[in-house]
């Protein structure tokens, strides 16, 4: 019944920025770690981002810099702004839920982030 729901992914020219945004249910948005993952063409699901309830934040080097996790919680939606995007940065981008509570993890839809000329 949990649904994350993710917007914002596209095609940007290098050096550009996008911003994508996940919308979580308000019942379990302030409760959990919410995070950012990306899945490259026949790699594996990486970690990105990640934000704590108080807002604790966490970056893999290679967005370091240039990507910033967000989360507005009077409108229970986790951001990801990214600028200076580079062709390698193409990838499903994933919004991710660690629920502190109940322990479960929750996913979701994936939304294609493309950088290209």
């Amino acid at each position: 019944q949990v649904q994350l729901v993710e917007s914002g992914g596209g095609l940007v020219q290098p050096g550009g920025s996008l911003r994508l945004s996940c919308l979580v249910p308000r019942s379990i948005f302030s409760i959990g770690v919410m995070g950012w993952y990306r899945q490259a063409p026949g790699k594996q699901r990486d970690f990105i981002a990640m934000i704590t309830p108080d807002g604790i934040t966490n970056y893999v080097d290679s967005v370091k810099g240039r990507f910033a996790i967000s989360r507005d919680n009077a409108e229970n939606t986790v951001f990801l702004q990214m600028n200076s995007l580079k062709p390698e940065d193409t990838a499903v981008y994933y919004c991710n839920h660690r629920n502190i509570v109940n322990l479960r993890t929750y996913w979701g839809q994936g939304t294609q982030v493309t950088v290209s000329s």
